[in-house]
């Protein structure tokens, strides 16, 4: 399995920035896709996830009402659309994959098998 994520940069507060993950190497069918997050100095957090069979989706409560996790079955690719983007947004982020979906979890780095490389983003007042 391989994830690309793309799509951050700088923008200010208030701006919207929309990351992709392009998915390869595997029938996604039964997989979770999700975002983390990290910051300088901190843990890696849990943003959002999806389930690529039935687009159903978690998130983290510090994002819900901002941020939108969806998914593009025909091209393999998965987005995090970033709305009202606010300074402690700013992080390196990630997006991992879980080959099958666990009930009840999906919201910690030790959930997911696979990661992609970061993308920064970097959120100014």
């Amino acid at each position: 399995v391989q994830l690309q994520a793309s799509g951050g940069g700088l923008v200010q507060a208030g701006a919207s920035l929309r990351l992709s993950c392009a998915a390869s190497g595997r029938d996604f069918s039964n997989y979770g896709i999700g975002w983390f997050r990290q910051a300088p100095g901190k843990e890696r957090d849990f943003v959002a996830t999806i389930r690529w069979g039935t687009g159903m989706t978690r998130y983290a409560d510090s994002v819900k009402g901002r941020f939108t996790i969806s998914r593009d079955r025909a091209k393999n690719m998965v987005y995090l659309q970033m709305d009202s983007l606010n300074p402690d947004d700013t992080a390196v982020y990630y997006c991992a994959a879980r080959p099958r979906w666990l009930v009840g979890g999906m919201t910690k780095p030790d959930d997911y098998e696979y990661w992609g490389q970061g993308t920064q983003v970097t959120v100014s007042s």
